[in-house]
């Protein structure tokens, strides 16, 4: 994907793009939200990524909660589709994005032994009264239910 979105903005710089993309709500056996410290400082998110020329947002998913997290995944529904202005973010970089969020649900079937994203600082559950702020306005609804 880096050298597909390396190719678009070679073409366009810094101006706004839509990415269709994927993000991860899993749960630990408390009901606890598993989210991802960014490396870049950007803070927390859920396990999320962009979904790459040919692929299926399924197998996107998957790939994104292990490269990510480190956790073998399997989705078991989709929790909604999310996007328009308040899905809009600016990299420090300056890259313009909108994303387009297919939000799943997914089951852990194993621990994949760490992450491989340097992406990921590290990764932690919080009960939904300790969460802190998400660089996407996700409605907590979605994320707890």
């Amino acid at each position: 994907m880096r050298s597909y979105l390396a190719e678009l903005r070679s073409l366009v710089g810094n101006r706004l793009l839509l990415l269709p993309s994927v993000a991860a709500v899993i749960h630990d056996e408390a009901g606890r939200l598993l989210l991802q410290e960014k490396s870049s400082g950007e803070g927390w998110s859920l396990p999320a990524g962009a979904i790459e020329p040919g692929e299926t947002p399924q197998d996107a998913i998957i790939r994104e909660v292990m490269d990510e997290t480190g956790l073998v995944v399997t989705s078991t529904s989709i929790l909604g589709v999310f996007g328009g202005r308040k899905f809009r973010y600016t990299y420090p970089n300056g890259h313009q994005v909108e994303y387009i969020v297919t939000l799943f649900k997914c089951e852990v079937h194993d621990n994949g032994g760490g992450w491989t994203d340097s992406e990921t600082k590290s990764i932690r559950h919080f009960a939904k009264d300790e969460m802190p702020s998400l660089a996407l306005p996700y409605p907590v609804s979605a994320l707890f239910s």
